[in-house]
């Protein structure tokens, strides 16, 4: 049993940065690829960014390459998501994902 608790987000201007975090407990990640998806009002949940816990390989939406990173802290059990350039389409509840066990999510709002 994994829980994942994300955190980090908030309303922001466009162009502005966020850092989300995506916090494990009950096993660490260790086996896992952790994934960022979001889900805007009225859209389905898509893929943002995932990294393979083992060895690191990153992946992501090509609709935020260059803008987004993902990054992992394993000392900390933590995944995080560094969002810059933001823009109001990225407005979204964005949730991690590690295996078949995701998190409750977290609002990010992009609007000036």
């Amino acid at each position: 049993q994994v829980q994942l608790v994300e955190s980090g987000g908030g309303l922001v201007q466009p162009g502005g940065s966020l850092r989300l975090s995506c916090a494990a407990s009950g096993r660490t990640f260790s086996t896992y690829t952790i994934n960022w998806f979001r889900q805007a009002p009225g859209k389905e949940r898509e893929f943002v960014a995932g990294v393979v816990w083992a060895g690191g390989s990153r992946y992501y939406a090509d609709s935020v390459k260059g803008r987004f990173t993902i990054s992992r802290d394993s000392a900390k059990n933590t995944v995080y998501l560094q969002m810059n350039s933001l823009k109001p389409e990225d407005t979204a509840v964005y949730y991690c994902k590690a295996s078949t066990y995701w998190g409750q999510g977290t609002q990010v709002t992009v609007s000036a």
